[in-house]
């Protein structure tokens, strides 16, 4: 991935850029979508942290830089809101999901759910996952050119399927195959140029729309016997907080394992995916992390994760190169200002963190790998409270981080206790950016067996 141009260059002008000349309704979003990161940086060059564009049909004000974000972000004068903001990109389809609500509603509602993220029930999942990610990796069949994506996406929704909502034995034959179409068909609605809810065949909001319905379906049947009969999963922690609470009807119970699922299975998949292509160039760190996964065996606990200190960092430098979310949507929803540039109450927000993961005033070699960066005698990520943001910040930081930096690592410690890969060194996978960015040619890898002299 690289910058055309260098966001330290020329002096810009201040204010609201002028909406640049773009083809009708679709606005910036081919450009978006050709290079996310060239498009903020060329914006930030040319306009400055704070801009205009236009975007889906729609003017949008860009924050971009660590400063514009900060702002936004910390939302200390309650401007900005998240509802109306992701409302309009997937709001109908990922309807009252936890990132959606807003002030004292999304704290009451984060309060609840923060139950079913503390300790005892990360360590729970930890020992759910663990086996299941074994047995599912182990089973690979090595290749020349095996494609990390596809594989990776169908295993972490065999994972959340297990660890959210208690196994799928009780799935129909090939329902879960839909379910995992239909989050696909959910997630890619953001950037979908054709906006109705009807469902209009052959187009992004349509397939979305009857994607919401069926797994809204499919919650709604199994919701009974996750309260009659709960275990360690998610769906369960969520029915039994309801219940205790009286503050979550079955309704939202479904409302939030919708958003849960796609938050989980989606943005795990892309930062896995990112690390293999990483890890895939620079042997050196591959032999680093492996090292340290087969002392740790095939059944780590939560603690003996945390442990895992250079897979954290490689994770850590992989989440700055690749954040699986790159951009982070909001609506004003008073007249307020940043940066001494005025934002309309109404206006759609762009809060644009991926820039300020390649910006040299906060990075060496930015464009380099460099999981070093993250020890405690750089800590590179300190240069600004917000120079690092994979998830976000403020009182909507991903409340579920902790919950995916353990699946990741499972996942990644078992690939590298089976498995060494390696990716040609100027191999750069062709990205799509129409929904959270993944390798369109599916990251094909030399996936070779680990010799039986090296795991013992």
């Amino acid at each position: 991935m690289s910058i055309d141009g260098d966001p330290r260059d020329p002096v810009y002008r201040p204010g609201p850029a002028p909406l640049r000349s773009h083809l009708p309704i679709l606005g910036g979003t081919l450009e978006y979508v050709e290079n996310p990161l060239a498009t903020m940086a060329r914006r930030y060059r040319d306009h400055g942290p704070v801009s205009e564009l236009s975007f889906l049909g729609a003017t949008w004000t860009a924050l971009i830089g660590p400063d514009a974000c900060q702002i936004a972000l910390q939302n200390a004068d309650k401007a900005f809101a998240n509802g109306p903001g992701w409302g309009y990109l997937v709001g109908p389809f990922f309807d009252r999901g936890l990132m959606l609500l807003d002030f004292a509603e999304h704290h009451h509602y984060r309060h609840l759910m923060q139950e079913a993220f503390t300790r005892p029930r990360l360590e729970g999942y930890a020992r759910t996952l663990a086996p299941l990610v074994e047995r599912g990796i182990s089973s690979w069949t090595p290749e020349w050119a095996f494609e990390v994506y596809p594989a990776l996406k169908s295993h972490t929704l065999d994972l959340a399927t297990e660890v959210f909502m208690g196994g799928a034995e009780y799935a129909e034959p090939g329902e879960i195959g839909r379910v995992n179409t239909a989050f696909v068909d959910c997630v890619q609605a953001a950037n979908g140029y054709i906006r109705s809810t009807a469902p209009l065949p052959f187009t992004k909001w349509g397939r979305a729309t009857r994607g919401r319905r069926l797994l809204e379906e499919f919650l709604r049947r199994h919701l009974p016997a996750r309260r009659a009969n709960p275990g360690e999963d998610l769906f369960s922690a969520l029915c039994q907080v309801a219940d205790a609470s009286g503050g979550i009807d079955d309704d939202d119970i479904i409302n939030q394992m919708i958003f849960l699922l796609m938050a989980a299975h989606d943005t795990t998949t892309s930062t896995v995916t990112s690390m293999v292509y990483e890890l895939g160039r620079d042997r050196e760190w591959q032999e680093r992390c492996r090292r340290q996964c087969l002392d740790l065996g095939p059944s780590p606990t939560l603690a003996e994760l945390e442990g895992l200190t250079d897979l954290d960092l490689v994770m850590k430098e992989t989440l700055r190169l690749h954040p699986p979310v790159p951009v982070l949507a909001r609506r004003a929803v008073k007249d307020t200002e940043v940066l001494g540039v005025a934002i309309p109450k109404g206006r759609l927000v762009s809060v644009m963190p991926l820039l300020s993961h390649h910006m040299p005033e906060y990075w060496t070699d930015p464009e380099i790998f460099d999981p070093e960066r993250f020890t405690e005698g750089r800590r590179e990520d300190k240069s600004h409270r917000y120079a690092w943001e994979p998830f976000g910040g403020g009182v909507h930081k991903c409340l579920g981080m902790i919950f995916a930096n353990l699946e990741s690592k499972l996942v990644l410690s078992a690939l590298l206790r089976h498995f060494e890969w390696s990716v040609p060194l100027d191999y750069v996978p062709p990205m799509k950016n129409d929904s959270l960015p993944f390798p369109g040619d599916g990251l094909p890898v030399s996936l070779r067996p680990l010799t039986p002299a090296r795991t013992g």
